[in-house]
């Protein structure tokens, strides 16, 4: 406890005493604070690139100072900025006495401009030899020593800011997610898909099986929930004539937090007239390969240790035919719901008592085929009962035409065949109330603007969503969800 204690006294000292070189700063009239902007000429990683080209020319960077060396007359410092970091080299001789002392008083974690001369030192470190130094910004906390580990991943998440400073690699992560939505961005723009925004605020949460959050507009004195999906407002625009849409955006779901749930999360939704899942199957299969070749370079990633091709064609298999193939149980010879309870029994599905046959054959694929599926598969064909909003088989209308596609065990992204007949939707949401009236918290409501919508006419359509976020955790190799949101959902800690 004693320990403890003293470093609690070790560390105000040091708040103390950066305090106090602010205000003598101040006093002086040389407020850091009050300087507006900084011309930075280049970055670090562009001086180690272009040396050759650089060499004996003057530069100006800006960064944090994460390391100083005082070596009596002349000094070293490391300066980070958003490219990495790269070695000022400090001489009294060269910025003069005053500016010297100034700089001896900096603490790490305080940002600075530097502007000198690129050279190399006798060791090879390509570095700047300063001319000119100025603080641009006092930091008043500590930087840690170390930010890894377990045990500091809580705080790592909580102040983001400073994990993206200590830790080179998550700088990279999300580096690459920015990467990855552009790419996506314009592979879809490429495909003559058209970039679009709903709203957030609904009266009515549909598109998915999922929990919205609730809230009150007071201006309305109305009741509105958060979005839950992107759907029903895409397909009112296949409707309006927009042939080909996407959106990027946050939806909310009010359920548990995990490795790959957060309640917030960025889905991608798009929707094609005149075309079917087979379309959906063929964009997806082509704007992973893209998207893991521009921004990886390569196809082949590699996930926990475990490697997926991209660059193969994806294995397309019936849900049907997973189940089968994993579980043994052929759902083609089961016929009633007596029958697939009787299959669940024995195989030791758990079910509810409103679960029909086909959410049974879901449950069986989730519990015997799911873990399987580790390189990219296709899972089509799904039973009616999960799939509210998707056109029926022609040939047989227990199932419909919808895929899921998964990589590494994950669900990936859902995809339909859209439902565009009102009158079968109208029966669909009727059946959902029904689940909503026995207990089903995620089912959906009746929304009859979108029955309206799709009564004035919709085109054959193949729809799709995806996880953004789990997209990014397979490519940058990230264990969690909260490991590829810069600001992830976190309990409140009580004061």
């Amino acid at each position: 406890m004693a320990e403890v204690n003293n470093q609690e006294q070790d560390l105000n000292q040091l708040l103390k005493v950066r305090r106090e070189k602010l205000a003598e700063l101040q006093n002086e009239g040389r407020d850091p604070f009050k300087i507006v902007k900084y011309d930075v000429t280049h970055h670090s990683q562009e001086i180690k690139d272009g040396f050759e080209e650089l060499e004996g020319k003057t530069v100006t960077v800006a960064g944090r100072m994460m390391s100083k060396r005082i070596m009596g007359k002349a000094s070293f410092c490391h300066v980070q900025d958003l490219q990495g970091t790269i070695q000022a080299y400090v001489a009294r001789d060269s910025i003069g006495e005053d500016s010297y002392k100034d700089f001896k008083k900096l603490d790490v974690g305080d940002i600075i401009g530097i502007r000198g001369e690129v050279f190399r030192t006798k060791t090879g470190e390509i570095s700047v030899h300063a001319s000119g130094l100025t603080l641009l910004s006092k930091s008043l906390q500590v930087l840690p020593e170390k930010y890894h580990g377990l045990t500091d991943r809580d705080a790592r998440y909580r102040q983001r800011y400073v994990d993206l400073i200590m830790n080179p690699e998550v700088k990279d992560t999300f580096i690459k997610r920015s990467k990855i939505i552009s790419s996506i961005r314009r592979f879809l723009d490429a495909q003559g898909f058209m970039e679009v925004e709903t709203p957030m605020l609904v009266s009515n949460a549909g598109g998915a099986a999922a929990r919205p959050f609730e809230t009150h507009f007071n201006a309305l004195d109305e009741d509105f929930k958060l979005r839950i999906s992107l759907e029903l407002y895409l397909k009112r625009l296949i409707v309006g004539g927009l042939e080909r849409v996407y959106e990027i955006g946050r939806v909310f779901r009010n359920e548990g937090l995990d490795t790959r749930h957060n309640p917030e999360f960025t889905l991608m939704e798009l929707y094609q007239a005149y075309t079917d899942y087979h379309g959906m199957m063929d964009l997806t299969e082509n704007m992973y390969r893209h998207v893991a070749q521009e921004v990886l370079g390569t196809t082949i990633i590699t996930y926990n240790g475990v490697e997926m091709d991209l660059g193969k064609p994806f294995e397309r298999i019936t849900m049907v035919d997973a189940v089968k193939k994993y579980s043994g149980v052929d759902f083609n010879e089961i016929h009633t719901l007596e029958e697939a309870r009787a299959a669940a029994k024995e195989h030791h599905v758990e079910f509810e008592q409103r679960h029909k046959r086909g959410d049974i054959l879901n449950l069986f694929f989730e519990e015997f085929a799911e873990e399987h599926l580790i390189q990219p598969t296709f899972v089509m064909d799904h039973p009616i009962e999960i799939s509210p909003l998707t056109k029926k088989k022609p040939e047989d209308p227990n199932y419909v035409e919808r895929f899921e596609f998964f990589m590494n065990g994950w669900e990936m992204a859902n995809a339909y065949s859209e439902l565009n007949d009102p009158i079968d939707q109208r029966e669909r949401f009727k059946a959902q109330e029904e689940q909503l009236a026995q207990g089903d918290e995620e089912a959906n409501t009746t929304d009859e603007d979108f029955l309206n919508a799709l009564e004035i006419g919709m085109p054959p359509t193949g729809g799709i969503g995806y996880g953004i976020d789990r997209m990014v955790m397979l490519l940058t190799d990230s264990a969690a969800i909260r490991d590829v949101l810069l600001f992830p959902t976190m309990k409140s800690i009580k004061e």
